[in-house]
């Protein structure tokens, strides 16, 4: 599945300026969430006729730590002639204040290791540096972006402000990690959860929680001007903590859902850094 990297951002939730408050950062809470994946359609060039799997997403850490994310997403597409078995797993490493970002990142098709990436990359004031390890060394120079944690702590930002619509860039180690991203945001206004949504029973006390609708769309910078089809759109459920749920995943020929099963609460790291 060519996007499935990005799909873990969605679940930090899906990280802006150099800088961003530390009590931003507080706010995301560590945590495990475990989503059942569905084909929810497909046209009929794309040849699928059926499409299930699960997300596993871990993440923790702190501002003053800096953030873990865990990310596993197994899924099964089944045509008229095959069905094949997609494992991608990834981890990285983001530091507290959005300047660095380590990536390790193993896709299986069918159990058979089909790619691996690990690197690092690391942002100044004029350029981002990526680091390639693996596949074969090599560096890539690219423009200042943001990383991960980074985008998702922006996104609440904008949410809480009242910001409906917005673009920015994101280096997120997709792919073979050596391009970065136009992301383009459409945020809802604040609801609750209704009463019967299917979710609600595996969110325990977030239920009651509020929380916005959000749109992303993902654009290849190296295509041009921007203006092109994205490559792909995810849409969620995103609450103040960066939990998100209510997925939704539009490959361009096909798509899938996201249901929550399972959220695990970690304890949350203290707000000060002790120092």
């Amino acid at each position: 599945m060519r996007p499935a990297r990005r799909t873990g951002l969605a679940l930090a939730a899906v990280i802006a300026a150099f800088t961003l408050p530390a009590q931003a950062a507080a706010l995301l809470a560590p945590h495990r969430a475990v989503y059942d994946l569905s084909l929810d359609g497909a046209t009929d060039d794309s040849d699928i006729t059926g499409a299930a799997g699960r997300i596993v997403y871990e993440f923790d850490g702190s501002a003053c730590d800096g953030y873990t994310t865990k990310f596993r997403m197994v899924t099964q597409l089944d045509t008229e002639e095959a069905s094949r078995l997609s494992d991608l797993q990834t981890s990285s490493f983001e530091d507290g204040d959005g300047k660095s970002f380590s990536f390790i990142s193993k896709s299986y098709i069918d159990q058979n290791l089909d790619k691996e990436v690990k690197g690092v990359a690391t942002r100044g004031r004029t350029e981002t540096t990526v680091q390639i390890d693996k596949p074969k060394p090599r560096t890539v120079a690219l423009e200042a972006t943001q990383f991960p944690t980074q985008h998702t702590l922006e996104m609440i930002e904008k949410a809480k402000e009242g910001v409906r619509f917005y673009q920015t860039t994101l280096f997120d180690a997709s792919e073979d990690a050596d391009k970065a991203t136009m992301t383009t945001v459409v945020i809802g206004d604040e609801r609750k959860t209704a009463a019967d949504d299917p979710e609600r029973a595996a969110m325990g006390k977030l239920a009651d929680d509020s929380y916005w609708p959000v749109q992303i769309a993902y654009y290849d910078l190296s295509d041009g001007d921007g203006d092109e089809t994205p490559n792909y759109r995810i849409s969620f459920k995103l609450h103040a903590n960066g939990i998100t749920h209510g997925l939704a995943m539009d490959y361009g020929d096909f798509s899938m859902t996201g249901r929550l099963v399972r959220l695990d609460l970690f304890d949350h790291a203290a707000e000060g850094c002790g120092h």
